[in-house]
């Protein structure tokens, strides 16, 4: 078996450089317990998670704190854009029971401008890095949408 730190994520270049990949490396050097000076690939390389491996993993299960700050740190990403795109503050919420069972949302003045149940958190994570900057992107999208749609309540 290959150690994971060799294991390359992309060989796309132009993904790692783009907005959310960015912040995904300033959430995860501030809040991810990852040092300064770590390559792209080694830090999202506990975010990859091939099928075989998910297929091994129990269905339930305690999340551990690492995949808890990964989490946190993906939505952080998000909200982070949010706030860029927009103007305006985004604060994510996250409430998550010990099992790994919660609820994640992203509040936007008094609007919630993105809800997401949780479920299998132990289980959190993507078959690559471009279906990862797929579901950051669609997860945008809708915050962005509602956030238009509703402006008024989100500037409050």
């Amino acid at each position: 078996m290959q150690n994971r730190d060799t294991i390359p994520l992309s060989d796309d270049e132009a993904l790692l450089t783009t907005d959310f990949f960015q912040e995904m490396r300033r959430q995860l050097l501030s809040h991810g317990g990852v040092p300064e000076g770590t390559s792209m690939e080694k830090m999202l390389s506990p975010f990859i998670i091939s099928p075989e491996k998910r297929k091994s993993m129990p269905l339930i299960a305690d999340p551990s704190p690492a995949v808890l700050a990964r989490l946190r740190c993906f939505y952080n990403a998000i909200a982070v854009l949010i706030e860029k795109e927009c103007g305006l503050m985004a604060r994510p919420l996250l409430e998550m029971n010990h099992e790994g069972f919660g609820t994640l949302l992203i509040v936007v003045g008094k609007l919630v401008a993105l809800d997401r149940v949780l479920r299998d958190v132990h289980r959190f994570g993507f078959t690559d890095l471009s279906r990862m900057k797929h579901e950051a992107d669609q997860l945008l999208a809708v915050a962005l949408q509602r956030i238009g749609a509703h402006g008024a309540v989100a500037g409050l």
